[in-house]
């Protein structure tokens, strides 16, 4: 991502003074593991707003680019194709905010975390995936940003578990609550 600067760090045979533990000592993974859930939303949130972006390009490029001498926007299928963009953003931040009002009410928001995250990463790498659709081969140029959103869409499906994981998040989630009714 352009945005966002990753390094890998590693530390071997480090010692941590027992007042500098995040969290009680052997409740690493589970410290880690709850911090998954929050880091989802933060990608649920920038997947959401890497859409909205796209989509805002399209229509954009899409009002001002004429064939058959009117703006492509007016071609039905161009029209479709932007509507259900539209449609896609939407729905992830509805889902995005399902889950981030219940971290704010301080309940329990796993499940939730994991399906915005699945939602709103698929959703924006099928919108900028449009986006480049709609901008022809412009959108395949540098010369507009589509090309880097769909790349950066495609890392958002990758990182805090990929979605393949978070189908399976999604699953035992619901396996214990059928089994908890």
């Amino acid at each position: 991502m352009t945005g966002s600067t990753t390094a890998a760090i590693r530390l071997d045979d480090v010692s941590v003074p027992a007042d500098r533990l995040v969290g009680d000592r052997g409740r690493g993974l589970s410290i880690a593991l709850a911090a998954l859930d929050s880091g989802r939303l933060g990608v649920s949130a920038v997947a959401v707003g890497l859409a909205q972006s796209a989509l805002d390009v399209a229509v954009r490029y899409a009002g001002e680019r004429e064939a058959f001498g009117r703006p492509i926007i007016d071609h039905q299928g161009v029209a479709f194709l932007l509507a259900d963009m539209a449609a896609a953003v939407e729905s992830a931040r509805a889902t995005y905010l399902v889950a981030a009002r219940r971290k704010d009410a301080g309940k329990e928001y796993g499940r939730q975390a994991s399906i915005a995250k699945l939602v709103a990463t698929d959703a924006a790498m099928k919108v900028t995936t449009d986006a480049v659709q709609v901008l022809g081969g412009a959108g395949y140029t540098r010369e507009f940003p589509a090309e880097r959103y769909m790349r950066e869409a495609k890392v958002m499906q990758i990182f805090e578990g990929t979605n393949q994981i978070q189908r399976m998040v999604i699953g035992k989630a619901l396996a214990r609550e059928a089994a908890a009714s």
